[in-house]
């Protein structure tokens, strides 16, 4: 359970060093940000998947690029129950089942997320009445397959965070500014 968190937390830091990148549609992955596709290929930043996908790579954990990979990552746990790092999903479309963005939980009432072209990676409230679900990436699932060999004490899924059990390396926002959050 330590060990999730910590992969958790990790990946939640890594996203939050990304305020104030810009937004750019099939942007950024699990390297960082990058130009998009599309309406974004004149753009460099991350769109929502590719912020998630970075920050979770950056754990040690591979969750897939697109949101539907991802809403199959690990798994769902109620929305009460959400810790850093955890995914949660929103559906605005009810002509296209599943999600259609994804946000990374801060804490208990924000997100950091890529919200859409114009914007930047920010943080923003959790309270939204599109949400869809959350999810809790686990290594003991990757691109909505489950590896049975990725545990090795008795089904505890292990975190591949850093091979001291520390925290990732911090590095200044993209943009070249640190990104600071008040956590409480």
């Amino acid at each position: 359970m330590a060990r999730r968190s910590a992969s958790g937390a990790i990946a939640m830091r890594a996203a939050i060093e990304m305020i104030g990148v810009p937004y750019s549609w099939g942007g950024g992955g699990v390297n960082g940000p990058g130009f998009g596709t599309g309406r974004g290929a004149k753009t460099w930043g991350f769109d929502c998947s590719g912020l998630a996908e970075y920050a979770w790579a950056r754990a040690g954990v591979s969750i897939g690029s697109t949101t539907r990979e991802q809403w199959r990552s690990g798994i769902r746990i109620p929305k009460e129950q959400a810790e850093p790092g955890d995914l949660i999903f929103f559906d605005s479309d009810s002509h296209s089942p599943g999600p259609e963005h994804v946000g990374i939980v801060v804490d208990a009432t924000r997100m950091v997320h890529a919200p859409y072209t114009g914007q930047s990676v920010r943080v923003d409230p959790l309270g939204r009445r599109t949400v869809l679900g959350v999810v809790r990436p686990s290594n003991i699932w990757m691109n909505g397959h489950a590896l049975s060999s990725a545990t090795s004490d008795g089904g505890h899924p292990l975190s591949s965070a850093t091979s001291d059990g520390g925290d990732a390396p911090s590095s200044a926002a993209a943009n070249g500014h640190a990104a600071q959050v008040v956590l409480q």
